[in-house]
């Protein structure tokens, strides 16, 4: 059996990696395409070292473009890939371009499609994700889950219980895995931070691209960083607009994008993380470490009935929910959120029958 694992993004890397190293275990033949949507070194090229896996056979060197045009180079420039190497399998990650522009091919080249991380919905059209999500999800063959109301949500859309399998999550596997290297680079501790600071991501356009709602939030911040240590580390994106609306962060402490083991680290001994990212919000709910998301829904339901997530829509709302946190005392993960899904994604894709 060959599988093409099709990643682009640092989301999407963390993802691969368990699945590859399953993979490995069983024989299967694989080939990694990295479609180069994300290439700051920090973002994507620094994670396959950190995660002890092999640079990728092909990088399509898209770069950053609209979504219409990052998407139409993509499909242009793996089309000949796959048709090279014709895969018995393609393997998809997440809800990032590269996912659904992908699937999209190998569907017209009649390659089958495997969506690790399908069925997330956060019923909000307004966010690209939730786009690439559904799109994926209904050219997929095969469905496979991180969490039980993930197969509810398939079901009600239709897709036949044959082709979803629940496998768990595989980001958590990562986590596990690296968790004690992590410890070792000592990152939270080069930067002299204890484990009363709070750390912050954002990325997303309906946080940073509004330039009354990015004031909002900075203000939010600036106010936090009066009372307690806050470290941001800031997207180049989020960057470029920082700079440009001449937003002032006070006492907040910025650092350019790091590192997956730094940046493990440094969320393991914090004192809440605030985000709009969707892996922050498993990653903390894994952890332990209470989370603030600062978005009118997610895509991950499961980590605010059994995990440790908040949604806190208003940014307003940041420095009290800070100071009301309360962090729990013998915090659980969900089902199959336990090092083993990768073991479980490769065994569904070598045992599955139509």
């Amino acid at each position: 059996m060959k599988l093409l694992h099709v990643v682009g993004a640092r989301p999407n890397f963390p993802k691969l990696a368990p699945v590859f190293r399953a993979g490995e275990r069983r024989g299967v033949t694989q080939v990694v395409v990295h479609t180069g949507q994300h290439y700051d070194d920090a973002l994507s090229g620094s994670f396959f070292n950190d995660l002890g896996i092999r640079e990728p056979d092909v990088n399509l060197e898209v770069g950053s473009l609209s979504h219409a045009a990052q998407t139409a180079r993509i499909m242009e420039r793996i089309e000949p890939v796959l048709m090279q190497q014709m895969p018995d399998w393609i393997v998809v990650y997440g809800d990032v371009n590269s996912t659904a522009a992908a699937a999209l091919v190998a569907s017209k080249l009649g390659i089958k499609i495997a969506h690790v991380e399908a069925g997330l919905r956060s019923y909000d059209r307004s966010m690209p994700e939730e786009i690439n999500r559904m799109v994926t999800d209904r050219l997929a063959d095969l469905l496979l889950t991180p969490s039980r109301d993930a197969d509810v949500t398939l079901r009600g859309e239709g897709e036949p219980p044959s082709e979803i399998v629940f496998v768990g999550n595989v980001m958590i596997d990562t986590l596990c895995h690296s968790l004690e290297r992590a410890r070792m680079t000592r990152f939270r501790e080069s930067l002299g931070v204890g484990r009363d600071a709070v750390v912050v991501t954002l990325h997303r356009p309906s946080n940073v691209d509004d330039p009354e709602r990015l004031h909002a939030i900075a203000s939010a911040l600036a106010s936090i960083a009066e009372r307690r240590p806050v470290v941001f580390t800031v997207h180049p994106r989020t960057a470029a607009r920082i700079e440009s609306m001449g937003v002032n962060l006070g006492k907040v402490r910025q650092l350019a994008p790091i590192r997956y083991l730094e940046m493990l680290d440094l969320v393991e001994g914090a004192y809440a993380v605030v985000t709009d990212s969707g892996g922050l919000q498993e990653e903390t709910t894994a952890l332990g470490v209470p989370c603030l998301t600062v978005r009118e829904n997610t895509e991950r339901p499961v980590t605010i009935t059994e995990g440790t997530n908040k949604l806190v829509p208003d940014p307003g709302r940041l420095p009290t929910a800070v100071e009301q946190i309360a962090r729990p005392t013998n915090p659980k993960r969900p089902e199959g959120w336990d090092g083993h899904a990768g073991d479980r994604v490769i065994d569904a894709i070598v045992s599955f029958r139509r």
